[in-house]
């Protein structure tokens, strides 16, 4: 594994735990932390002691997302957009085909790529605080990095629709309600504990029958992946390259509404 600060990793008691660690730009997914998470999501692929794993994020938000100074680099830079399209990918079928259950302690917000990544997981324990939303349109560009594929599995076509072409934000209790959340809890400080106690049930199961059971389900999400993923990073790697993504990034910067040209 690559070392890096923005991602603490640990394996204890046959449960991984990981930490995303950018609070500062909260939890934002640049470059380095696109590289961590691939290689973190192989090593638990690697290791038969692993039952379960633990994901979690320091500071105030789960993660922001894609670092929209990096964004706004892609539009001049086909370099920099052929390696986002095929590292998004990466990123996605490796934890996708990460083989023991994934439980997410959803204490804050998780927006674009950020809401794919725990959406790609297999248990969500959320405070009722936190967020989700895919917001890929409002910034000019293609919900390609897994949105297509985990919103409408998790809470069907049409609001899946609703929430991808809108870009709007969804409470996690509402989120609950349509089924992309599985737990709630209270408060922010309590889903950490609640979803390691989640792990930490899985992580006492067989692991031949949990490991089983996984892969199977596994299959079901790859399925789903190959229809529409490969279409979907392609949709958004040519996004990247539009001149509406550069209007749509001032205009987050400068609080205004972005007056999109088509092109």
């Amino acid at each position: 594994m690559s070392a890096s600060t923005h991602l603490l990793y640990q394996v204890e008691n046959h449960i991984a735990r990981i930490t995303l660690n950018r609070p500062d730009k909260l939890n934002a997914i640049d470059d380095e932390m696109h590289d961590a998470l691939l290689d973190t999501f192989l090593a638990i692929r690697r290791n038969p002691d692993i039952r379960a794993v633990l994901f979690a994020a320091a500071g105030k938000a789960f993660s922001a997302g894609g670092d929209l100074d990096a964004v706004k680099q892609l539009q001049a830079d086909a370099q920099k957009r052929s390696r986002m399209c095929d590292v998004g990918v990466r990123l996605i079928e490796a934890l996708v085909d990460v083989p023991v259950p994934i439980v997410v302690a959803l204490h804050g917000d998780a927006i674009g790529l950020g809401a794919s990544v725990v959406l790609g997981c297999d248990i969500i324990v959320a405070s009722r605080t936190a967020r989700l939303a895919d917001t890929h349109v409002k910034v000019g560009l293609v919900a390609g990095d897994g949105g297509c594929l985990t919103w409408p599995m998790s809470m069907g076509m049409h609001r899946a629709k609703r929430y991808l072409l809108t870009g709007k934000l969804l409470p996690a209790e509402e989120a609950h309600a349509f089924g992309l959340v599985s737990d709630l809890v209270d408060t922010a400080e309590e889903a950490l504990p609640a979803a390691r106690a989640l792990a930490e049930q899985i992580a006492g199961m067989a692991p031949i029958a949990v490991r089983g059971t996984k892969r199977a389900l596994n299959q079901l999400v790859k399925a789903r992946s190959n229809e529409v993923f490969p279409i979907s990073m392609a949709y958004e790697l040519e996004s990247a390259a539009s001149e509406d993504l550069l209007e749509a990034v001032a205009a987050f910067k400068e609080r205004r509404k972005p007056e999109f040209k088509g092109r």
